[in-house]
């Protein structure tokens, strides 16, 4: 079997923004050494050549820092007039199947991805989307991954896109962009010169009406085929949350 890894490395990056910093102290094998004994174990006793072990602890990380899955809870706190989905809540059969991927890199920063576009490729590839694929949506912009400028950059899903995978019975998709909208900065100066109530956060909010669930910052799309392969996208059960971190990967047997 070959799996490849589609998840990005989890760690400090002086040039990610505060709002994605993340930190984490690794402790070295001599100090759990000290620490076994003032717990009571003699050095004597120790076994022969034990230096202890190794420890870590993440002092920061939001869920939403580096390759993540969204829940239907980031979205609204209700879907389709219920409660929405928690991270823990989402169920694990979601997270497993057959993978397809959508080439947008041709698409310009700032110039979402339509329901055209998604067929015309579909099209022209031979390619169909089929209930509970995972769809992975290829923009090419994890190229600036680690950049100050990588929540800046880069182009979208649309609402209607969004909404046309949910209606083929897709439930989780996922992008290599920073996020799965439009960037935000750009997002929110466009609501502001247009007045238009209804273009911040677009394809998000299309969760507040049908229940989904979206990746964020994949890396490596380029190394997929289009189809032929399977994609795993276990988040990590954090009762009661947003989101959560998730090793993505894609299996070919």
């Amino acid at each position: 079997m070959k799996i490849v890894d589609l998840t990005k490395p989890i760690q400090y990056n002086p040039n990610d923004p505060w709002f994605m910093k993340v930190k984490i102290k690794h402790k070295p094998h001599r100090k759990a050494k000290w620490l076994i004994r003032l717990l009571g174990l003699p050095f004597k006793l120790f076994p022969k050549g034990f230096e202890g072990w190794a420890d870590d602890t993440i002092q920061k990380m939001g869920v939403h820092s580096t390759t993540h899955i969204d829940a239907p809870w980031h979205y609204s706190p209700t879907t389709a007039g219920k409660r929405s989905k928690t991270i823990d809540e989402v169920p694990l059969e979601w997270c497993y199947g057959k993978g397809l991927v959508l080439d947008m890199k041709h698409k310009e920063d700032f110039d979402a991805i339509t329901v055209q576009d998604i067929e015309s490729f579909l099209d022209e590839n031979g390619l169909k989307v089929e209930p509970g694929m995972i769809v992975l949506v290829k923009t090419g912009r994890d190229k600036f991954n680690g950049t100050k400028d990588f929540h800046k950059k880069g182009t979208g899903m649309s609402a209607e896109a969004t909404e046309w995978l949910i209606d083929k019975g897709i439930k989780v998709m996922g992008i290599d962009s920073w996020g799965w909208d439009l960037p935000l900065p750009y997002l929110m100066e466009k609501a502001k010169e247009t007045g238009d109530s209804e273009l911040f956060w677009e394809a998000h909010l299309v969760g507040k009406e049908k229940e989904y669930c979206h990746m964020e910052q994949l890396v490596n799309l380029d190394a997929l085929p289009y189809e032929g392969f399977k994609v795993a996208v276990f988040p990590m059960k954090i009762v009661g949350a947003s989101a959560a971190p998730a090793r993505v990967v894609a299996l070919f047997d």
